[in-house]
């Protein structure tokens, strides 16, 4: 009798994903650090508009509290000590002395005792000058740039009608006479170069209303009475509103268009202003 054969399945060749190296994390420079303290070159300027060619300060016959031991220690900057306190000193003393030159003075970081000098023992520490830090510095340039780049983006994609708005905070009834691309041209650079108040200016919806208000005075489809007190309907003089005393008539206008007798005057005065 033959021998039946068996039937052989090959199994697909199934390939192992590939998978790709993740990419390595930037690792942050970092100093050394001895005794707590941080070793870097640091730069110190003066708290004050004015920078002089040079100003110099007391360096002896200072006195600082030393909360650990309960009294105050005579303090002074030595160039050949490694201490701030007098009674730690050994041997000749060489006086140090503390010049900002130009409203600047950049200590190295080898020369730790008038680091610590500057930014903690001198009573004048922090209130006539301060350290300048680069990495604080970086922290706030570059949110100033974000708020700067969402303004321009956000006037960007503005459309002309809150454009006009906006810009009327600023031009007054001067953007009437502007056109669409001046106007666009003005939005920019006042996202530019006012990048908060511009954001601010466009997330109120008070602008607009307000906007709204004017353009129809402009227009003659509302009156503002002569002591700015009532708005009216420019062509029956019916009255609209009262001006609620010490308020802005447009500003009190923008409320006004907020309740539910203002939306419908608001809708009437939208369909005409188009």
């Amino acid at each position: 009798m033959a021998k039946k054969q068996e039937t052989v399945v090959k199994q697909p060749k199934v390939e192992a994903p590939v998978m790709d190296n993740p990419k390595p994390k930037r690792k942050e420079p970092t100093n050394k650090v001895i005794n707590g303290w941080e070793l870097k070159d640091r730069i110190y300027k003066l708290n004050s508009d004015k920078q002089p060619l040079s100003y110099s300060f007391k360096s002896k016959g200072l006195y600082w509290f030393d909360e650990e031991k309960g009294y105050e220690r005579e303090i002074m900057y030595s160039e050949n000590q490694k201490t701030v306190f007098v009674d730690e000193m050994k041997g000749d003393i060489l006086r140090g002395r503390i010049i900002f030159r130009n409203g600047i003075l950049a200590v190295p970081k080898n020369k730790v005792t008038l680091q610590k000098m500057l930014s903690i023992y001198h009573p004048q520490a922090g209130n006539s000058w301060v350290e300048v830090s680069e990495k604080k510095q970086a922290v706030e340039d570059l949110e100033d740039i974000n708020i700067e780049i969402d303004a321009l983006i956000a006037a960007r994609q503005m459309d002309i009608d809150m454009a006009e708005a906006i810009m009327r905070v600023e031009l007054g009834s001067k953007v009437t006479e502007m056109s669409s691309k001046e106007l666009k041209r003005d939005l920019l650079l006042f996202a530019k170069n006012n990048p908060e108040l511009f954001l601010e200016l466009a997330e109120d919806d008070n602008v607009h209303l307000r906007n709204v208000g004017i353009k129809a005075n402009e227009m003659g489809i509302l009156k503002l009475s002569g002591d700015q007190r009532t708005f009216m309907w420019g062509s029956t003089d019916r009255k609209v509103m009262n001006v609620p005393f010490d308020e802005h008539p447009y500003s009190a206008l923008a409320a006004y268009f907020k309740t539910d007798e203002g939306m419908e005057i608001l809708k009437t005065i939208e369909k005409r202003l188009k």
